[in-house]
């Protein structure tokens, strides 16, 4: 059978890892595939790297759209990253009748109603399992494995940088600053962190999760995004003494409407900082590995770990995409696994379109850290204020002043622990508690989720 010829736009780390690992694991590859899949060209602005990479291997060139619109190219990937000329390829590739890879999450995240139905129109696929999570199949397990499960909600840790910097903090005791250079220092980190630190990459993540999961549009504008920036070793240290570990979680729920809390049915989408109960193996997982926590109704809980990043771990995601479209090479394009799970003729209208959440909405508990007065009175206060919006306590720790401020402090940390509640009578609370003239700094707020 005559081999599958792939085109590959950008050869990075990550292509220049699917090139290798594509050679070195040719004989097995096809195996599984049942043809031969072969790099035969790639287009990278550096055409000298990109030579001393694939050797005569493979045709060179510095135009992408050169392999686009090279008749014997029957897959295009797409490495190059971001929501620009990274689009624009992917729809010209599309329109030219060629499958597309990409491990571009943004680029889905932002565009990706767009692309799914370009490529639908055309009959083509577009498979995206090294976007989401690096080399851990993740994907394939929401579309795939779990297919008879109506998907409860997803928890992961989907980006190594920002764990690998909160278990530095936790191990060595350090505050963000500190640790953030120290992963800049060691390439765990990039030189300009944004979208690691502030959460974007992960709420690029968490929003293809949740379409595949609900079967809803991607929705990334939609999506509540909060990073680690503002994490203190305190914060972090007082967790452990309570018996939780904070990681930046990306987390996706099916909510149904309940009318004693007020609440609507829609979809929580959000990303931030969240304490996990130490006892959870997803809480364990340290440095910049990542793991997702899927429950289903009837499957229960299932969890994937592995490396969510690197050249060869990614690779191995791009080559799976490129094993099963060989297989469905030349299908028809209604039996093959649809890109967001459900079909989309079939696709339940009030499914589709359930809003997703505003966090005023969403249900969790809560971590709070306040700077207080060391005097009479202040936590039957604050506990007060607490009673009188509805929101139950399960745990207290009042630290003491010399702890804290040093010897003659008058001052102290008040840690409280909430049941559930809905978000906006938080916020109503912690403006009151704020207001209180023995509150003496900004409130600290951690969302906890015990992920049972």
């Amino acid at each position: 059978m005559k081999s599958i010829q792939v085109g590959l736009l950008g050869i990075g780390v990550v292509g220049a890892g699917t090139f290798n690992v594509l050679h070195r694991n040719q004989e097995e590859i096809q195996r599984r595939a049942g043809r031969g899949i072969a790099i035969t060209m790639v287009a990278d602005l550096d055409v000298a790297r990109a030579k001393s990479i694939v050797g005569d291997a493979a045709q060179v060139v510095a135009d992408a759209r050169a392999v686009i619109a090279n008749p014997d190219i029957d897959i295009v990937i797409e490495l190059i990253g971001g929501y620009g000329i990274a689009k624009t390829l992917v729809l010209e590739a599309i329109a030219a009748g060629k499958h597309v890879v990409t491990a571009n999450k943004a680029l889905l995240a932002v565009h990706g109603t767009e692309i799914f139905a370009a490529a639908s129109a055309k009959g083509v696929m577009v498979a995206f399992e090294a976007a989401v999570a690096g080399g851990i199949p993740i994907i394939k397990a929401l579309r795939e494995g779990l297919t008879a499960n109506r998907i409860q909600w997803i928890a992961g840790i989907i980006n190594g940088t920002t764990n690998f910097i909160l278990s530095e903090m936790r191990d060595k005791g350090l505050d963000f600053g500190v640790v953030l250079k120290e992963a800049q220092r060691l390439g765990y980190a990039e030189a300009d962190p944004t979208f690691d630190i502030e959460g974007v990459d992960a709420a690029h993540k968490a929003t293809i999760m949740s379409a595949i999961a609900f079967g809803i549009p991607v929705q990334f504008d939609k999506a509540h995004i909060e990073g680690i920036t503002k994490l203190s070793a305190a914060d972090i240290k007082y967790a452990e003494q309570l018996g939780y570990r904070i990681k930046l979680l990306g987390i996706t729920k099916r909510r149904q409407a309940d009318a004693k809390a007020q609440t609507r049915e829609g979809i929580e989408l959000r990303v931030h900082p969240a304490l996990i109960p130490a006892k959870r193996l997803i809480a364990n997982v340290e440095g910049a590995m990542n793991a997702v926590v899927v429950q289903g109704d009837a499957v229960g809980t299932t969890l994937y770990y592995g490396k969510g990043a690197g050249a060869e771990p990614t690779a191995s995601a791009v080559i799976a995409d490129l094993v099963d479209i060989a297989r469905l090479h030349t299908a028809d394009a209604a039996q093959r696994v649809p890109h967001l799970a459900f079909q989309p003729h079939t696709l339940d209208e009030a499914m589709s379109t359930l809003p997703v959440l505003t966090m005023g909405e969403i249900v969790t508990s809560y971590y709070l850290r306040l700077r207080v007065a060391d005097e009479a009175g202040v936590l039957a206060r604050v506990t007060g204020i607490l009673a009188e919006a509805g929101i139950s306590i399960d745990a207290v720790l009042q630290r003491e002043a010399d702890e804290v401020g040093g010897e003659g402090s008058n001052q102290t940390d008040l840690i409280i622990l909430t049941h559930d509640c809905v978000e906006a009578r938080m916020n109503s609370a912690m403006s009151e508690m704020q207001a209180l003239p023995t509150v003496l700094a900004p409130i600290t707020r951690i969302r906890k989720e015990e992920l049972a």
